[in-house]
């Protein structure tokens, strides 16, 4: 079976921009008198922004308290201030392996996608100096979140793949359950215990772990030659 796609969630497993997402929402979640901490930032992985503020209203009990134009411009606010938090980002900052994977695909011309629920992908694409080994960028306007399978499905449609043949690489619970529903190969990046049991089919503890050849392995899949 050809590998036809792979791919890539952003946050955790390109680069890490979790500790920008924490900070943002943790000052805003103070501002409005709600408590959070990075063990409850471990929620929010792979949860698009409105969904992760509805996540810290019901926390913090105040889920009644705004209507949806103060709901938005809450989540706007924290989104400029996670912007701002991102001119520090660096080509330094993208994840051990991962440029290496990147340049092993690209020889081999197997589209790398980008499939995250991150609006500011392009950005933080940009800051790394990686846009040009990613054959596309899914826009996760419009797209049911994680772990609903659509932005896999939809990253698949972008590189022209049938999705069995594609494999997804996820950080967090919601993504691998994602990668799963949309029918693809799920790699983990993290602590196997949490992601096994939501059905990753090969964990790593690192990113530097990865190459084309252990995905290869894992999946059974070949590239074509």
């Amino acid at each position: 079976m050809e590998l036809q796609a792979v791919l890539f969630d952003l946050d955790g497993v390109v680069t890490d921009t979790a500790k920008y997402h924490f900070t943002a929402w943790r000052n805003l979640a103070r501002r409005i008198g709600i408590d959070i901490d990075e063990d409850f930032n471990e929620s929010l992985k792979g949860i698009e922004r409105m969904q992760s503020l509805e996540r810290i209203l019901v926390h913090g009990g105040r889920e009644q308290d705004y209507s949806q134009e103060e709901k938005e411009r809450l989540a706007q606010e924290k989104n400029e201030e996670y912007v701002s938090l991102l001119a520090g980002l660096t080509p330094e900052d993208t994840y051990p392996g991962i440029k290496e994977l990147l340049l092993e695909l690209r020889e081999r011309r197997i589209p790398a996608v980008i499939a995250s629920a991150s609006k500011n992908a392009p950005l933080i694409l940009e800051a790394l100096r990686l846009n040009e080994h990613f054959h596309a960028i899914v826009d996760p306007g419009g797209i049911p979140g994680k772990p609903a399978p659509d932005i896999f499905l939809q990253g698949a449609k972008l590189a022209g793949a049938d999705p069995a043949h594609c494999i997804g690489i996820e950080d967090s619970q919601a993504g691998i359950e994602a990668i799963k529903a949309a029918g693809m190969h799920a790699v983990g990046i993290g602590e196997a215990g949490i992601l096994a049991p939501s059905g990753a089919d090969l964990v790593c503890s690192s990113t530097k772990e990865l190459t084309l050849r252990l995905l290869l392995d894992s999946s059974g899949m070949a590239y074509k030659r």
